[in-house]
């Protein structure tokens, strides 16, 4: 039997600082819940607006992987290995913090908002060397099927990431079903819903709700509507 927990989007933590809105599904800076610490080794999973011409100044990371998926507008990036790139939608962003690094991130626009998901995930390895990568993914490859955009296997149409994780989207039409078999035993899959309605193992979710699935091999998903959804699977422990 799987074990599940559901995160409807109005629980989440919310933060509003004007050229940031945020809404956490786990315990991030002033949103704090013991019981929404992370699902397995997925630590944060933040759905952020930030307004035009702004951004995050320079902070440091260490240890932790680190996804941007731009849904919206442009996102510009620097770093201290010297990397300065910008990322649009159909893009995905990976940086290992590893050794320890700053960075920036930064609305690329003057004039309009850039709305993209921020997500950690604790590494396989620590202390490897800080590293960058961004690929961009022909969105005609996700219609009525799950794209893989992050994996572990070098060499992959995927980024790389430095943990047994592999992050799937999908634009998918009302009526679409398929099961979803896990990569590896003692993972689990946090499932978010970008838009529309989605049913996964019989659980009816809605735009921005979250669910977590583990102790299964697979699992099935329906498109209750047209949807857009993410697929997150990453270690229990």
């Amino acid at each position: 039997m799987s074990k599940k927990v559901i995160h409807k989007a109005d629980t989440r933590g919310h933060a509003n600082h004007g050229w940031l809105n945020s809404y956490h599904s786990f315990s991030f800076a002033g949103y704090y819940n013991p019981e929404r610490m992370s699902f397995g080794l997925l630590r944060v999973l933040n759905d952020d607006e930030v307004a035009a011409g702004m951004g995050f100044g320079a902070h440091p990371h260490d240890n932790m992987e680190i996804v941007s998926v731009p849904l919206s507008g442009a996102l510009e990036h620097q770093d201290s290995t010297g990397n300065r790139k910008v990322i649009y939608t159909n893009d995905v962003q990976i940086m290992s913090a590893g050794t320890g690094l700053t960075h920036s991130e930064y609305n690329h626009s003057k004039e309009e908002k850039v709305k993209f998901l921020q997500i950690w995930v604790f590494p396989k390895e620590r202390e490897i060397k800080p590293r960058y990568e961004q690929k961009t993914f022909n969105p005609e490859d996700r219609q009525n099927k799950l794209q893989t955009v992050v994996s572990p296997e070098k060499g992959s149409d995927a980024v790389w990431i430095n943990q047994d994780a592999w992050f799937t989207l999908g634009t998918l039409k009302g009526g679409f079903s398929e099961d979803y078999k896990l990569h590896k035993n003692g993972n689990g899959v946090y499932a978010f819903v970008l838009e529309g309605e989605v049913e996964i193992d019989g659980e009816k979710l809605g735009r921005r709700d979250g669910l977590g699935i583990s102790e299964t091999d697979s699992f099935n998903i329906k498109a209750s509507e047209d949807a857009e959804l993410l697929l997150m699977e990453v270690p229990m422990k």
